[in-house]
């Protein structure tokens, strides 16, 4: 299940896609992401240091997207923020490990019936990326949102 941290860093990352030409406040983009804020200045400063969100001090400060939201998917950002995406480790592909409950991993009927959703999921979420979020709902509630 994704969990409310990543989909707040999702609906963050959308608000920047939306504004590119210019870097946001937290508040800003707390508002218009409806997020809370303090909450949101956690999860800017995870996205900073991963390198998906730049900031900026000063009078114009903000953030702003650090790379272009066509190269950010949500599997990054779900990866990033909840781990790996694989409901069985066995089945991870960033942190693949043997189930320790598991006699014969290659006739495992659990393994076998979430192998399919798996593929399925990590290759609709490594084909979505922000920009097509953005896109998908092009009018985030940003215009009532003062930038400072």
């Amino acid at each position: 299940m994704l969990s409310q941290k990543a989909k707040y860093a999702l609906r963050a990352l959308i608000v920047l896609a939306s504004r590119p030409d210019r870097a946001l406040s937290a508040a800003a983009v707390a508002e218009a992401a409806r997020v809370p804020t303090k909450f949101l200045e956690q999860i800017l400063g995870e996205l900073r240091v991963a390198g998906l969100v730049a900031s900026q001090r000063g009078r114009h400060g903000g953030y702003r997207l650090a790379r272009p939201a066509e190269s950010i998917t949500f599997a990054a950002v779900i990866r990033l923020v909840d781990g790996p995406i694989a409901p069985l480790p066995c089945l991870s592909q960033t942190a693949y490990r043997r189930c320790a409950d598991c006699a014969d991993e290659a006739n495992c009927a659990i393994r076998r019936a979430f192998a399919d959703v798996v593929v399925a999921s990590r290759q609709a979420l490594d084909a979505t990326t922000i920009a097509a979020a953005r896109d998908f709902d092009p009018a985030p509630p940003l215009a009532t949102v003062p930038d400072r």
